[in-house]
């Protein structure tokens, strides 16, 4: 288990450049995002616990479905700033159903306070922790019996995830007004393939579409940047997280994997009991 570490990376900041880019259409792809991930239409009279809150724009996707109470939790001060800023241009009626903090997952007495929730939400986050077995193990307790536990873990890939992992600790070492550029060459490869692979099926525009898509309603180059500069950086293969959450009382109720590509595997898990 590698260990907790507080040289983490910056989202927020990244989080706060995207903030101005939210509209409407972004925040209504987020909804889908939540609504297909969770299995619900809506979220109406239930908790929803959002770990690493990032933008907040997924705890406003939630606020949007109906949640009764929400509670947006990061580690990183900017991104708990950017939060507020959310839900005050977005949200200005959630008064005090949607609260707001900064909070470490790996910090038992934080997680202890915040009792348990319908849906505990994760989405690309235990796995920069520096400890992300003791992440995902935070998550579980905050889940109320019979709720779910909705959570995105980077996929193991194997040599590649260990060649991703040395790009993520260079970019921790280039100065801030250089990572831009570092994170443009660290891609450019990637980004060559995709264009060609287009190109030579005729459909070269379906390229110029893919950076104007708006998957999960977050942005392409901000999404970019946190994948490089996202360290600490640990993956797992599907049925690693399988197991480790079903021996703690839980069913999987739903999965989607990247199919053994880059990205993150999604897990819905529903806990034993009832509410």
């Amino acid at each position: 288990m590698a260990e907790a570490t507080d040289s983490r990376f910056g989202f927020g900041a990244n989080w706060a450049a995207y903030l101005d880019t939210v509209d409407e259409q972004r925040i209504a792809t987020a909804i889908d995002s939540v609504k297909a991930l969770v299995g619900r239409s809506t979220l109406e009279g239930l908790s929803f616990l959002d770990i690493g809150c990032g933008s907040g724009l997924f705890s406003l996707a939630a606020h949007r479905l109906g949640a009764a109470r929400i509670h947006s939790l990061d580690y990183d001060t900017d991104s708990v700033q950017t939060t507020r800023e959310m839900a005050r241009r977005f949200a200005p009626d959630a008064g005090d159903r949607w609260t707001i903090e900064r909070g470490d997952v790996l910090d038992a007495d934080t997680m202890a306070a915040l009792g348990t929730w319908d849906v505990v939400y994760s989405w690309g986050v235990l796995h920069h922790t520096g400890s992300m077995w003791s992440a995902v193990e935070g998550a579980i307790e905050r889940v109320a019996p019979g709720g779910d536990l909705a959570i995105a873990i980077y996929n193991d890939q194997g040599v590649a995830s260990k060649v991703w992992t040395g790009v993520k600790r260079g970019y921790q070492h280039v100065p801030g007004r250089l990572r831009p550029l570092y994170v443009a060459a660290m891609m450019a490869p990637q980004e060559a393939a995709a264009l060609a692979l287009h190109a030579g099926s005729g459909h070269p525009g379906a390229y110029v579409r893919r950076w104007r898509s708006r998957d999960r309603g977050m942005s392409r180059w901000h999404d970019l940047v946190d994948w490089v500069g996202g360290y600490p950086f640990e993956v797992a293969r599907p049925e690693e997280v399988f197991a480790f959450v079903r021996e703690r009382g839980f069913t999987l109720e739903h999965l989607k994997t990247c199919a053994g590509r880059q990205g993150c595997n999604q897990f819905l898990f529903r806990r034993a009991g009832s509410r």
